[in-house]
């Protein structure tokens, strides 16, 4: 069975840049949310293998919707994703529970290579 992931980020662009490079390399994409608080509902409903979550969005950010998710499931699989490199924010996202980091724009070997790992395949 393909592994369920849900997308986060509030650009319908990148969503849809990222549910490429994964329905092309035989991922499933369960749903996708474009704020942090929709991340956190979808989670809950859908239960994802993983969830990629951008960082900088309107209404929570995708770090406060990853404490929030890994408050629901310790053992949720989270990467993070953002255009800005800033070191403080990266940080901050594996201190709250993220197993990896990916940077705009995506480069599908590294988004790959990140979930594999992640996911332990």
């Amino acid at each position: 069975m393909a592994n369920r992931i849900l997308i986060v980020d509030d650009a319908a662009f990148m969503r849809m840049m990222i549910r490429d490079i994964l329905t092309k390399n035989g991922f499933e994409v369960v749903g996708e949310a474009q704020d942090g608080a929709q991340a956190v509902e979808k989670f809950k409903e859908l239960h994802p293998d993983l969830v990629t979550m951008d960082i900088t969005m309107p209404e929570m950010d995708g770090i406060a919707a990853l404490k929030e998710i890994k408050q629901l499931d310790p053992n949720a699989k989270v990467i993070m994703c953002s255009a800005m490199g800033q070191q403080a924010m990266v940080i901050d996202a594996i201190q709250a529970g993220a197993k990896d980091f990916i940077v705009k724009p995506f480069q599908s070997d590294r988004v790959i290579e990140a979930i594999n790992k992640t996911l332990g395949l």
